[in-house]
């Protein structure tokens, strides 16, 4: 592939930008210069590496990216009274062009401006899709922080089904654990709107904290600090491919 399209690919910039990126010498592979837009590059390539403006990138055909979503963010690209967690992407990833009308990566589903934890982004539809899809009941693992101290009549509940006010068949948890007085481990099979605060409250109690710890069998890794972002690599994809997830 041309180098200036390799650019393209990745989101940094029209052709003619990219273009422009390496004819004035903005653009290395490995420790050279590159001024030729036309030079061909092997994408198939593991190794294939580049450097543009000084920031090292490796190709990426599809873009699958986890996020640890710190609180006070939203995950919209037209955020309203907060901040929005595409922000915390570098420029390339937001403007990678896709086959829809919106460029950059999406995020697969959403968490609440005050909930935190993992959260999935790609510019690959049909992952997106096959991650929300309510017929493969991909589930989520909440870490809830209640107000009221947790009792078995909850937890049974939660399992059991409640009612939701825009539902009239049950919404129930996947599992449903307490793991001290006021902290709640669910784990849930579907998405609807503020579920778990809705489906707490069902049962007298409230949120007072919520983080996405886990989707599917991949967990949320203790060293991704809230804000930070990496690349899925091979073993995360398998785990979100995984039976159960």
């Amino acid at each position: 592939m041309r180098l200036d399209d390799v650019l393209y690919s990745q989101g940094f910039g029209t052709r003619r930008v990219c273009a422009g990126l390496i004819e004035q010498g903005h653009v290395r592979l490995g420790p050279q210069v590159c001024t030729d837009p036309a030079a061909e590059l092997d994408v198939a390539d593991p190794a294939l590496r580049f450097t543009v403006q000084g920031v090292a990138w490796a190709w990426h055909e599809r873009a699958y990216l986890m996020l640890h979503k710190p609180a006070g963010t939203e995950c919209s690209h037209r955020p309203g009274a907060w901040p929005s967690v595409y922000t915390l992407l570098p420029v390339p990833l937001r403007q990678r062009p896709t086959p829809g009308k919106v460029p950059g990566v999406q995020a697969v589903g959403r968490l609440d401006q005050d909930t935190t934890g993992l959260l999935l982004l790609s510019d690959d539809g049909a992952f997106i899709h096959r991650m929300n899809a309510p017929r493969r009941h991909v589930p989520k693992v909440y870490e809830v922080t209640t107000r009221h101290p947790l009792d078995e009549r909850q937890l049974q509940r939660l399992q059991a089904g409640v009612v939701l006010d825009d539902d009239p068949r049950p919404v129930r948890a996947f599992a449903a654990e307490a793991l001290a007085e006021h902290h709640l481990r669910l784990t849930l099979t579907e998405g609807k709107y503020h579920q778990v605060k809705r489906m707490v409250a069902a049962v007298g109690n409230r949120v007072e904290g919520l983080h996405r710890s886990r989707i599917g069998q991949l967990a949320l890794p203790d060293d991704l600090a809230p804000g930070q972002w990496r690349w899925l690599n091979a073993g995360d994809l398998a785990l979100l491919a995984a039976p159960g997830a």
